[in-house]
């Protein structure tokens, strides 16, 4: 399983190109090793923002199979309309964008399920001499991912509250899969400022609906959060929309860090 540059392996391994880590996750652990993996959007990189380099671009060019999100990350959409010539997984043809404009589908396990099945099905065209293996390692990251959909359902069945406050509006695919109600302080985009009448806004509701926690992410500064928290005499805690890893997070991976996320949630919202 490698995270090395895209290319010609030269040993009959598919090279796969994924834009961002949850979609190399799930290329890593369906290639395993039948497969080599590139992850577009380094470790501390902000996934919106990302930027593609020369090299980069030539990665694209020369993948077996690029797995990406179609609207999230402009510079790949352009690099694979422009130079891409492998097969590919873009994951809005997979799983529907139900909410408008917010491309976090990952965090509801079933769509990353649906999106394993599909990554699996891609890479057996590209190498069917390793059928068999992708879709044996696909069954088995289904499984736990089924696992993990079931702790989420029973972990947040009943609960004191269900409003959720976050830095930015991420985890709508995750509240409407288990009955909770996210507020951003800002939209879809994480570095936007708040205007002081959302600010007023996502007060009140702390306020009305007796919140005890606003969450933060790793990748986006923390301050709004942390300050709103404050003036309000509420804590702050991490919730995670896993868009990619940071040097505290390089040896977790997607289900321990939605576990972590659980975890968090359980305790926020008085979960028993």
């Amino acid at each position: 399983m490698g995270c090395g540059a895209a290319g010609a392996s030269g040993d009959g391994e598919p090279t796969v190109v994924a834009s961002f880590y949850p979609l190399a996750f799930v290329a890593q652990r369906v290639g395993g090793s039948d497969a080599r993996v590139h992850n577009l959007t380094p470790p501390g990189v902000e996934s919106h923002d990302l930027e593609l380099t020369t090299r980069q671009v030539g990665d694209v060019a020369a993948a077996d199979l690029i797995v990406y999100e179609k609207g999230f990350q402009p510079s790949v959409d352009e690099a694979v309309d422009q130079n891409a010539s492998g097969a590919q997984v873009e994951i809005t043809d997979v799983v529907s964008l139900e909410r408008h404009g917010d491309p976090h589908v990952w965090l509801d396990p079933t769509r990353l399920a649906a999106i394993t099945h599909a990554v699996a099905d891609s890479l057996a065209e590209v190498a069917p001499e390793h059928a068999d293996a992708f879709q044996q390692r696909a069954d088995a990251l289904v499984t736990e991912l089924t696992a993990l959909d079931e702790d989420f359902r029973a972990g947040l069945a009943d609960c004191e509250r269900t409003t959720v406050v976050t830095s930015h509006d991420a985890f709508g695919y995750l509240a409407d899969r288990y009955g909770l109600q996210m507020v951003g302080i800002v939209g879809l985009e994480p570095d936007a400022e708040p205007s002081l009448a959302r600010l007023k806004e996502v007060q009140r509701v702390i306020e009305e609906s007796g919140v005890t926690t606003v969450f933060y992410e790793r990748l986006v500064s923390p301050d709004v959060a942390q300050t709103l928290a404050v003036d309000l005499g509420v804590t702050t805690a991490v919730l995670d929309p896993i868009e990619g890893l940071t040097d505290d997070t390089e040896g977790e991976d997607y289900l321990s860090l939605m576990r972590a996320n659980l975890t968090a949630l359980e305790e926020a919202n008085g979960c028993t």
